[in-house]
């Protein structure tokens, strides 16, 4: 079998694909669809009102709206949240004879679900930090922060002007789009932003899949420091037993979303983990093999998940894993908004689970930028970035490439080569485009089932800008240098007296 996956790692194939496709994956009981229903609506609030900071009323026109069109008949039947903000706590009633569906916040972890059926007792066995890790570094490895001021870089605010304008219509780059944030990050500086709907440059959002990408960052720190091993096969305790196939999976296969493993019609949905409080252990580690692991593209949560179940494992240490997102990467960058959410288990959630900002998102592309580097250290390895934007060997069928957990910009003619982005539901993303030492990141709240932000032509809108605005600079120096020249040629400069003569 490792022959097999080596022979098929040494192609190098480049066969686009499109964003995958939701499947219908509710419940197949009308009872668990309502505990379903119950668990989005309990675990949005929470998040929403104590890790976004936002209002009931905007959690309604955002998070809460636009949802999965399995869910809406049972959503819209259910009661109002309550909600505990002493204790932190929301619950949603949805069946007579049933606990309600509860997710609880702590510092650190963000909201956590209860399972289906767990009572309030469950509350008192959620993980909880000792000490929650501070930010303390001072942030001297990018001009993007808390309190930056966007530049005045005149040519690309003027150039830059109409696409972000656009963006916010909600119909030129889709009809019925909503964006809450574009935030454009250029040398390093941010030269275009723009918030809506109640969002500000501190209120963290839901990244939905480009919580996918930040995990392969995670997994890029881990191999830098030595913590594992990304073609050591066996990756999780749980495969590595008899007869067991899944042994051969490596982690590789896994960020390469090649696991071989059943996922059901579309791996990107897992509601019994999302919606349901399932654990990751049961859910995303429990499927069997389909296929050759490494021989096969199919987009799958699970493949996320378990590679940081797999993190977990190897570094055999709960405190270390649970502070290892923010000490070695995010607090370093100064991602300081941003939360990666966990089951009850103590398992991150990070194929979709993370909160972040459109700041903090530009960050993590930024430090991609930066080949791995921030402020003189290097927090990825060599090659990563190379790894995580080189096609897989396995590719999609269609539309866009795929390389480690990011999606590859090969399908958008005019866009540089070497382009490559994470991308998450309700129209999630970080567009990096190395040629333009330039970050792209937009947000919003697009209805799930409705148009999608199209984000491959305003790219390419934001490239034909940035270009624009390299030739008007280029335009304006060549006539400064031809004017400068003409009147030297006019008045000549004189010679300074005493000036002559050998020295």
């Amino acid at each position: 079998m490792p022959k097999f996956r080596a022979a098929l790692a040494a192609l190098s194939l480049s066969i686009p694909l499109s964003f995958p496709a939701l499947a219908q994956e509710g419940g197949t009981t009308e009872a668990m669809q309502r505990a379903l229903a119950a668990g989005w609506k309990a675990t949005f609030t929470c998040s929403g009102l104590f890790v976004a900071g936002q209002t009931l009323q905007e959690l309604d026109r955002n998070e809460l709206a636009g949802i999965y069109p399995d869910y809406v008949r049972d959503y819209d039947q259910l009661p109002a949240a309550k909600v505990d903000q002493a204790r932190k706590l929301v619950s949603v009633d949805y069946a007579v004879g049933m606990p309600p569906r509860m997710a609880a916040y702590r510092p650190g972890y963000g909201c956590t679900q209860l399972p289906i059926g767990a009572t309030e007792k469950a509350v008192d066995f959620l993980p909880r930090y000792a000490s929650w890790p501070e930010y303390t570094t001072p942030d001297r490895g990018s001009a993007i922060g808390s309190n930056v001021k966007v530049e005045l870089r005149l040519e690309e605010a003027q150039r830059l002007e109409m696409p972000v304008t656009a963006a916010f219509d909600e119909t030129t780059y889709g009809v019925g789009t909503r964006t809450s944030s574009v935030v454009i990050v250029r040398d390093g500086q941010v030269v275009a932003e723009r918030y809506a709907r109640g969002v500000e440059h501190e209120t963290p959002q839901r990244t939905w899949s480009v919580a996918k990408s930040i995990s392969a960052t995670l997994v890029g720190a881990a191999r830098r420091q030595g913590l594992i091993d990304i073609d050591y096969p066996a990756v999780i305790a749980a495969w590595n037993k008899g007869a067991d196939p899944r042994r051969e999976i490596t982690i590789r296969d896994l960020l390469h979303m090649a696991s071989g493993l059943d996922s059901g019609e579309s791996g990107s949905r897992t509601d019994r983990i999302y919606f349901g409080g399932g654990r990751v252990v049961d859910q995303a580690a429990g499927n069997l093999l389909e296929v050759e692991p490494g021989s096969r593209f199919k987009y799958a949560n699970n493949d996320t998940l378990v590679a940081m179940r797999a993190l977990r494992e190897a570094m055999k240490d709960d405190a270390l894993y649970h502070r290892f997102p923010y000490e070695s990467v995010l607090h370093k960058i100064g991602a300081v908004h941003t939360t990666l959410e966990i089951d009850w288990n103590g398992d991150f959630l990070s194929s979709s689970q993370v909160w972040s900002t459109g700041r903090d998102l530009a960050r993590i592309g930024q430090l991609y930028l930066q080949d791995g580097m921030w402020a003189g250290e290097r927090l990825l390895p060599e090659g990563w970035v190379q790894f995580v934007s080189t096609p897989a060997p396995a590719q999609p069928a269609d539309g866009a490439g795929y390389g480690a957990q990011f999606w590859l910009m090969n399908d958008n003619p005019g866009v540089p080569e070497g382009t490559f982005y994470a991308a998450g539901n309700r129209g999630q993303y970080i567009v990096i485009l190395p040629a333009l030492n330039t970050v792209v990141v937009r947000q919003g709240f697009d209805v799930i089932g409705g148009a999608r932000f199209d984000v491959n032509r305003f790219t390419l809108d934001v490239t034909r800008a940035l270009q624009a605005a390299d030739q008007d600079r280029a335009l304006t120096s060549e006539a400064l240098t031809r004017a400068a020249e003409e009147e030297n040629a006019r008045n000549p400069p004189r010679e300074r007296p005493g000036l002559r003569g050998n020295w």
